[in-house]
């Protein structure tokens, strides 16, 4: 919306005529203060506003738009135009100004101006934002089975705007999957809004995403814009939504359905054009029946569900991860690293990753940091990847371990590891207890990576 400031009443009604005329939503207001109470309950695109006028003016209504709205365009409308002026308006954060009398096709063009800059500098953040994001979780990578599923799920789907509601464990890149959709839907070129339904505060979530007016509850100094109008066009992905609050979950519901929401403390309400992806580590249906989350909502989110693999379930994506994951993190250190010791290998894909994909990444970027080798070696691994894992088997001539070394490794560690767990973290009664020399234990625990925590009973 185009908001019209001009105490010259008539004249500010004229030109909301003809922008409307030309494709713009407009409203006219004749004072400054009247602008401040609607910019307080209602999203405004840019602001058109005369420079003198009684009282306030134009200039003090750009001061404190700057302090309060900085992303909201200001153009100026001056009779008193001149060089000095202008500079000076644009020096104190205007857009632009328009020299009066005017024709409205220069009011269109200035306008088409502004709201282009806007566009771009939100493209600009977003896209900030998603080259922060793109490379967690791998980005898709892998060619397992499993994963090959969930890209056939997502090519059947992206094109339509049906609701998407992903199942599965934190960490397992559903975030990922969502902007996987978006990516290749007809909406790319629109935003794509992410909320983590569980990590906002519940006395906050509800203003997060519809937005609120000025004074809607303590600290609203200002009208702020919810996730559901910011993604307008695009996608919102509702991240964990099985821990949205129960008594929200009836306005979210009609949103979804209706497309329309009102402001936190506001009445006007606002249509907007969304494309929902919801998501859950939660068992949704299992929630409704126990009445934890509304069956109408879950019946409205599962249009067409993906099912989203646990880490353990793509074993033979862990080494094409991994060698991603450290081609990244050694890119970014500035260290040679080629790749892993067949131990080290083995001793990743053993592991269950109980924290999925993001595990594995920060598993990677710990081994990085700690290497000194051009392969990443088992003693640059994280020790807990070898604590609490069944002991080695007595081996029959049909068991046989297919890596020795890296078995004989395993073992080792955990002789060790338990060894200085059961005495305390003290070296030296671990090495007695061994029967071995504490420079010996030593040793080991430097070869092994073991990180010795000393008890404090």
């Amino acid at each position: 919306m185009i908001l019209i400031v001009d105490d010259e009443a008539r004249l500010g009604q004229v030109t909301a005529a003809g922008l409307k005329a030309r494709g713009f939503d407009t409203h006219a207001v004749d004072s400054v203060a009247a602008a401040l109470s609607f910019l307080d309950e209602n999203p405004v695109r840019l602001v058109l506003t005369d420079l003198r006028m009684p009282g306030a003016s134009g200039r003090d209504l750009l001061g404190m738009l700057r302090e309060a709205r900085p992303e909201l365009p200001v153009i100026i409308m001056t009779a008193y135009a001149s060089v000095r002026d202008a500079v000076a308006l644009i020096r104190e954060g205007a857009f632009d100004y328009i020299a009066k009398p005017f024709e409205i096709e220069d009011v269109v063009a200035t306008i088409g101006r502004a709201l282009k800059l806007r566009e771009a500098e939100e493209d600009n953040r977003r896209l900030r934002q998603e080259l922060r994001d793109k490379f967690d979780f791998g980005r898709l990578v892998g060619s397992s089975d499993p994963l090959r599923q969930v890209l056939k799920r997502i090519t059947e789907v992206c094109d339509s705007r049906a609701t998407v509601l992903l199942y599965g464990e934190s960490g397992t890149g559903k975030e990922l999957i969502a902007r996987a959709i978006h990516d290749n839907s007809q909406r790319r070129q629109k935003p794509f809004i992410a909320v983590n339904c569980a990590a906002i505060p519940e006395t906050l979530i509800e203003s997060e995403l519809f937005g609120h007016v000025k004074g809607a509850f303590t600290g609203a100094t200002s009208a702020r814009e919810g996730r559901f109008a910011l993604a307008d066009g695009g996608t919102l992905f509702l991240d964990e939504i099985g821990d949205m609050p129960l008594a929200l979950q009836a306005k979210v519901l009609r949103a979804i359905q209706e497309q329309t929401f009102e402001m936190v403390g506001g009445t006007r309400s606002i249509k907007v054009d969304v494309r929902f992806i919801a998501a859950s580590h939660r068992d949704l249906r299992r929630e409704a029946e126990k009445g934890s989350f509304r069956e109408d909502l879950y019946y409205r989110l599962n249009v067409f569900p993906i099912d989203v693999p646990a880490l353990r379930e793509r074993a033979g994506d862990i080494e094409t991860l991994s060698l991603h994951f450290l081609a990244r993190h050694a890119a970014s250190m500035g260290k040679r690293l080629t790749g892993f010791s067949r131990p080290a290998l083995a001793a990743m894909e053993a592991y269950r990753w109980p924290g999925n994909i993001r595990e594995l990444q920060n598993c990677i970027e710990r081994a990085v940091i700690v290497a000194q080798g051009p392969v990443v070696e088992v003693g640059d691994l994280p020790p807990y990847l070898f604590e609490d894992r069944p002991k080695l088997a007595r081996t029959t001539p049909s068991a046989l371990p297919s890596n020795l070394d890296g078995e004989l490794e395993r073992v080792e560690r955990e002789i060790v590891t338990r060894a200085l767990r059961e005495c305390g973290g003290i070296q030296a009664r671990a090495a007695e207890r061994l029967g071995i020399t504490e420079r010996s234990l030593w040793h080991r625990v430097k070869k092994l990576g073991i990180r010795i925590t000393r008890s404090t009973d």
